[in-house]
């Protein structure tokens, strides 16, 4: 027997330095902070990929415009941040929720427990997110968030397909090929990059056969003016996690050290000696 009542995902994102300009940035004398001034801003990446599998997983394949369910997005950071989320409802998301905070007043720990508020207030059938964020890299949101509301968790998807009775379909990357889950609605699911080829995601609305582009879509200019009219709402950290605090600081940032110039050996029996002695790594 198939759901009835279409499908409501939140959707986690988040507002970074563009991962394309790394080189330029700088950390200041004291190693307290990183300097991001004159970079430009965009959605994580891994976040891009999941709002196009929302968006998916809540439409007909062929008729994307008429969205068949709900996505809700919500990002935790100033009010810069809205234009990110602006994005987000131009690209199809339906509603917004900005957190107003800061990253350096965040960790992993914090945003899971926000989160699990919002999932008792939404009342989501699916959290997707991106696996990771792309500054941070720590890679624990989405397992952190499954375990306080006690879902299940599907994790580094690369494709999802949704099937009769509140189930998913879920090819994960492991080590040596695909291991295929199925994970029973409410759940997690947290993605990689594969996530957005084109046969990737399917709703029980969009052909079996039916292929999407691959990557994720671009926002037309008529989405982009009525993404102004549609719902954002904003709420405090202190709301959804009350009395909690930092627990995990950055202590200090530093910049890799410079890699030394190579040299050339004469023979292998060098080679071997400058491994063994030098590099240490035989």
């Amino acid at each position: 027997m198939q759901r009835e009542i279409p499908l409501k995902i939140l959707v986690p994102i988040k507002r970074v330095a563009d991962p394309d300009n790394a080189n330029k940035i700088k950390i200041n004398p004291a190693g307290s902070a990183v300097d991001t001034s004159g970079l430009e801003w965009k959605m994580n990446p891994f976040d891009e990929y999941a709002l196009e599998a929302a968006l998916r997983l809540t439409e007909n394949g062929k008729a994307p415009k008429a969205r068949i369910g709900e996505v809700v997005v919500v990002t935790f950071a100033g009010k810069e941040a809205e234009t990110t989320l602006r994005a987000a409802l131009a690209t199809g998301a339906d509603r917004a929720i900005r957190v107003d905070t800061t990253d350096d007043a965040l960790d992993g720990r914090l945003v899971a427990l926000a989160l699990k508020a919002l999932v008792l207030a939404e009342k989501p059938d699916l959290g997707v997110m991106g696996k990771q964020a792309v500054d941070g890299d720590t890679n624990q949101v989405g397992q952190r968030l499954a375990e306080l509301v006690d879902w299940p968790m599907a994790t580094f998807a690369a494709s999802v397909r949704e099937e009769a009775e509140n189930v998913l379909l879920v090819g994960r990357e492991v080590d040596g090929g695909t291991l295929n889950l199925r994970v029973r609605l409410p759940a997690v699911v947290t993605v990689d990059l594969r996530i957005v080829a084109g046969a990737s995601v399917h709703s029980r609305h969009t052909e079996a056969a039916f292929k999407y582009n691959d990557g994720v879509r671009f926002a037309p200019l008529p989405a982009i003016m009525a993404a102004k009219k549609k719902p954002l709402d904003t709420k405090t950290l202190a709301e959804l996690a009350p009395g909690e605090k930092l627990t995990s600081p950055y202590a200090r940032f530093e910049r890799p050290s410079q890699r030394k110039a190579g040299i050339k050996v004469k023979d292998v029996a060098e080679l071997v000696q400058r491994l063994s002695t030098e590099a240490k790594v035989i």
